[in-house]
């Protein structure tokens, strides 16, 4: 048996006061996270949530995310991560194809009502019983008439709770991930598989209960997730949380709480390092910095060594997906490191490259990278057809090709997958693609990624326009971006007359590349 919730419960055992989470002026100790995860699991209890249920969970950056996901987990329930930037359908997408039962959502902000959102996806997604809204202020009503809220679920209940004890193969968490085809698909993750991770992460990130983190990246995101709210609950360590990355005030809570460990996506290292106000103490930053990790996409070697260079501390590139709970390979200081590549196989996992028959390709060569392990997700929830396609032979086989050197390090030089990594977060052309369709302007669209300094790929849309009808690129991005999460609509659309195609009628977009 093996419930990933143990390790909030034992680090609360062991340092109760310890300070666990800091959100702004607040900061909450392993007790206080424990014993709000106790009271959550208590009133999911209460209202017939059952171990193997599904239940939702969009939050931003927020002491509130822990207490939720380990008050989930420690019911016996699966948890369902949202992306906080989704929209009503595709909220209730989420909701139906992952058959949740009930759904926590952040009320949000002016910028980004989340929770105006979060419920109209609810409210059309039929077989989801339970709402409840997560406001600022836990005794603060619902600003949406006749809804619950986190905290009436949690008045009156325990902070004391028999965890349920799951089996190790038992889905503990279903994260959503576009693939090569359709809509996002949800990765089953097993209290194994992230158990196995974080102690993998903790190890390769050399986390103590000293260590302060700053989290930035998204928690519902399977690298600060795992990598970081995982990993330092699991060693104790002390999280400072913000909801959105700014350089200024990433710098000043560097400064401010003497941050030692901080992980980021490739525009993060560029933002900082573009930022050169001489208000902080960049000395007493770099002093206190001991570890830095980068993931989610490529980060450019320039960028790696500015960054380096200024702060005087390593920047360490991994590789992992959601599908691999997530990391997969790392630079690892035990082991060495390389500027630009991925690094080795982390602990317990195998890797290898091999060509379109399956054969294992020689030292320098490209091949799909697969790989096997403790981290592989169970499959991708009710997908058949997809399991059998991207799980075979005992391997993930992940869509991207890689090389390997003779010291055993890996690079990723290509992805057989159309997919785009804008700034960490991937983006399937397919489905911007049928969103853009749908204008009456529109005839037809090809979507592909573009390079870009800041954002690693940005988005690009070839637009042919219907026989009579015009609309500008401004109305046509406007209407994409309404219908979408706002890191998926095209910042770039280019009128086309005709679109590149093969005899079969196939469109062409590697002769777009070109362009």
């Amino acid at each position: 048996m093996l419930n990933l919730a143990t390790i909030l419960g034992a680090s609360a055992k062991s340092t109760p006061s310890k300070p666990a989470f800091t959100f702004g002026e607040t900061t909450l100790s392993y007790a206080q996270i424990n014993g709000a995860a106790n009271q959550i699991a208590n009133g999911l209890k209460s209202i017939g949530i059952n171990p193997g249920d599904k239940v939702g969970l969009s939050c931003l950056n927020l002491p509130y995310f822990p207490m939720i996901y380990f008050g989930i987990l420690k019911a016996g329930a699966t948890v369902v991560p949202l992306s906080v930037l989704l929209k009503e359908d595709e909220i209730e997408y989420h909701l139906n194809d992952s058959e949740a039962k009930a759904y926590f959502c952040f009320e949000g902000t002016p910028d980004l009502p989340m929770g105006k959102m979060g419920h109209a996806g609810f409210q059309k997604a039929s077989l989801c019983e339970h709402f409840y809204m997560i406001t600022g202020d836990p005794k603060s009503p619902s600003p949406i008439n006749d809804t619950k809220t986190l905290g009436s679920l949690m008045a009156g209940q325990s902070p004391e709770f028999e965890m349920v004890q799951t089996g190790a193969d038992d889905t503990a968490v279903i994260i959503y991930t576009s693939g090569t085809t359709g809509r996002p698909k949800g990765a089953e993750l097993t209290h194994s598989n992230l158990y196995c991770n974080t102690v993998v992460c903790s190890d390769l990130f050399d986390l103590n209960n000293e260590d302060t983190i700053l989290i930035v990246l998204p928690l519902f995101h399977i690298f600060a997730m795992t990598c970081l709210m995982n990993s330092g609950i699991y060693r104790g360590a002390h999280s400072i949380l913000l909801p959105r990355f700014e350089a200024d005030v990433v710098f000043g809570l560097l400064e401010k709480h003497e941050v030692t460990v901080f992980a980021g996506v490739p525009t993060m290292y560029w933002g900082l390092n573009n930022y050169t106000d001489d208000k902080f103490d960049y000395d007493k930053i770099s002093g206190n910095l001991r570890m830095c990790a980068s993931g989610g996409a490529a980060l450019p070697v320039q960028v790696l060594h500015d960054f380096e260079a200024r702060f005087n501390v390593k920047v360490l590139e991994g590789y992992g997906m959601s599908e691999g709970s997530p990391v997969v390979t790392f630079n690892q200081p035990k082991v060495g490191t390389k500027p630009g590549s991925i690094g080795t196989e982390v602990w317990g996992v195998d890797v290898k490259l091999v060509d379109d028959e399956g054969n294992e390709v020689p030292l320098g060569e490209k091949g799909e990278l697969l790989y096997r392990g403790h981290n592989v997700m169970k499959g991708y929830y009710k997908k058949p057809e997809a399991n059998a396609k991207t799980l075979k032979g005992g391997w993930l086989h992940s869509g991207d090709v890689a090389i390997k050197d003779e010291d055993g390090f890996y690079y990723i030089v290509d992805r057989t997958k159309d997919m785009i990594i804008r700034g960490g977060l991937n983006v399937y052309p397919r489905e911007v693609e049928e969103v853009m369709i749908k204008h009456q302007a529109v005839s037809l669209v090809a979507v592909i990624g573009i390079p870009d300094d800041k954002m690693g790929e940005e988005i690009k849309a070839y637009v042919v326009k219907e026989p009579g009808q015009n609309i500008s690129e401004e109305e046509l991005k406007e209407f994409t971006k309404s219908k979408l999460a706002a890191y998926k609509y095209p910042r770039v659309i280019e009128f086309i007359d005709a679109l590149p195609m093969s005899a079969t009628g196939k469109i062409l977009k590697k002769e777009l590349r070109k362009l």
